[in-house]
Parts: C-alpha cells; sequence; structure tokens
C-alpha cells in the first residue's frame, strides 16, 4: 500500500482512540519498509520519512480522540515547519516505529517531536511546528487546539531549550 494511502486512512478512517490517552502522551505508529518506499540507492527517501511522520501525527490526533472533534468543526493540521536530522538508512523490509509526541505549544505552534527508530536504533529524529487552520484558510490559536483535545485550561509543558532556539532560528517562535 502505497505511503499516501495509509495517510488518507489514517485521516479519513482513523484508528480507535487509546482510553485515556491525551495529547501529552506519546503515541507510536508501527510500519515496514515497503519497495515502493526506497530510492535508487535502495534505502528509504528523505521524502517517505517526512511521509511516515505525516501518518504518525494523524494516528497521534486519533489516538487522543481528536479527530471527530477537528472533522466536526473542519480543522485540520498543516506544518509551518520542520526539521529532521537522519541518524541511519532504512532498507527493505526493516521494521519501523514512529513516536509521535506533543512537546508543547505557544500562541500560534503546536511544536511535536517525532523518533523514527528500527529494531532499537534511531534512525531519525523531526521537530515539527504545527497550526491549524479551519475553512477558508482561517488560523486556530494553539490553545484552542489544546482545549478541544484535552479540555479547557489544559497548559502547555514549558518548551525544551532545543526547541525554543529551533522555533526562533526558522522563524516560527511566537512573537
Amino acid at each position: 500500500m502505497t505511503r499516501q494511502i495509509r495517510l488518507a486512512l489514517a485521516t479519513f478512517r482513523p484508528r480507535k482512540a487509546v482510553p485515556g490517552q491525551t495529547i501529552l502522551d506519546p503515541s507510536t505508529t508501527r510500519t515496514r519498509v515497503g519497495p515502493g518506499d526506497l530510492d535508487i540507492y535502495l534505502h528509504v527517501n528523505n521524502a517517505v520519512y517526512l511521509n511516515m511522520m505525516d501518518t504518525a501525527r494523524s494516528n497521534l490526533l486519533a489516538d487522543c480522540g481528536g479527530m471527530p472533534h477537528l472533522n466536526e468543526k473542519h480543522w485540520y493540521p498543516v506544518v509551518a515547519a520542520s526539521t529532521v536530522k537522519y541518524k541511519r538508512s532504512l532498507v527493505l523490509w526493516e521494521p519501523v516505529e514512529i513516536t509521535s509526541g506533543v512537546v508543547g505549544w505557544d500562541e500560534r505552534i503546536v511544536y511535536l517531536e517525532q523518533v523514527v527508530t528500527t529494531r532499537g536504533q534511531l534512525a531519525a529524529r523531526g521537530l515539527i511546528a504545527g497550526r491549524f487552520l479551519g475553512k477558508g484558510g482561517v488560523r486556530i490559536p494553539a490553545q484552542q487546539i489544546a482545549d478541544l483535545l484535552a479540555g479547557p485550561g489544559m497548559i502547555s509543558p514549558d518548551l525544551p531549550d532545543d526547541v525554543l532556539a529551533w522555533a526562533r532560528a526558522v522563524d516560527v517562535a511566537h512573537r
């Protein structure tokens, strides 16, 4: 199954919510490297890592029961910025585990960390700055997303120093 189909399924036919899961709990997505994931050097192409991470973020929203709430309001996530550090190649048939977690938010952006591993070894780490948009591209404040997904009054944890520095460097941090 192509990665784009997996993303569509994760988004439009999300997996069941995990009881007790919140937006601050890590979510794990498991997959395996297929022939369509490989580039001419016979390892996973960098764009495929990003697509795997897209699917994992949809699963994170599904795990905390957020997809019905977002769909009801016609809100959807978009990536404002991302940075990925690749540590090792993934090759055909390797098992892949992507652990996604919200590390915090500011007035505009929800910050996530996504860690890709295979057989317990780090393959890549991504930092993602996500926004949510509504009909007509209306920007939804990150606190409204947290309130919707976790209940009113959810407070963001302090952002780690490396995430704050990165957010400033890529110019997505709240000013």
